[in-house]
């Protein structure tokens, strides 16, 4: 079992954990995730279930970039990545500063819908991936509006609309992507 890197009590809301991604045990539950045409932004639609747990295994064996795991009173309900912005392709398309991190989110598929659910879990990632830095940097897909409006309700300032590059590795494939940046400087 990985230990939980992060805990927070919310009150009226549960318990928040999140704790880094087993690529051997979560690839299954990921997947199901991943695939939903709601997901299609997360670009894995049409993975298989061992090639989400090499992709994970991938990231796991970086050391800057992360993938976590994160649930409410012990139930999965999210993934998160995190990434230090100078070592990834967004790096080409805005000037990183110290303090900086990347983070992106996928709330997890949910059959019953809880008003302020979402704002809830972003207020407790953005509080676990701020810890040791003092900005976030997103950089949602152009056309994904929802996620765009969330980040501005969750207080982030939109930035310019970026042109991702290709990344063409032996390891990984990831396709331009038109992205839109936005920031969450701590206060």
């Amino acid at each position: 079992m990985t230990t939980a890197a992060y805990v927070r009590n919310v009150e009226g809301f549960g318990t928040v954990s999140v704790r880094p991604i087993d690529p051997d045990r979560d690839a299954e539950l990921l997947h199901g995730w991943v695939n939903e045409e709601r997901s299609r932004f997360w670009g894995m639609v049409g993975t298989t279930v061992e090639q989400v747990r090499d992709i994970y295994a991938h990231l796991d064996s970086l050391t800057t970039h992360h993938g976590f795991l994160v649930s409410r009173d012990d139930e999965p309900v999210a993934l998160l990545q995190t990434y230090d912005p100078a070592a990834d392709r967004v790096s080409e398309c805005y000037e990183v500063l110290p303090g900086d991190v990347g983070a992106h989110f996928l709330i997890a598929p949910n059959a019953a819908p809880q008003p302020g659910f979402t704002g809830s879990l972003l207020s407790v990632l953005v509080g676990f991936t701020l810890r040791d830095h003092t900005r976030i940097v997103v950089e949602p897909d152009f056309g994904n509006e929802k996620a765009i409006a969330r980040m501005v309700r969750a207080g982030f300032e939109l930035g310019p609309e970026i042109v991702l590059p290709e990344v063409d590795l032996p390891e990984v494939f990831i396709p331009e992507k038109k992205a839109r940046l936005a920031f969450l400087t701590r206060r």
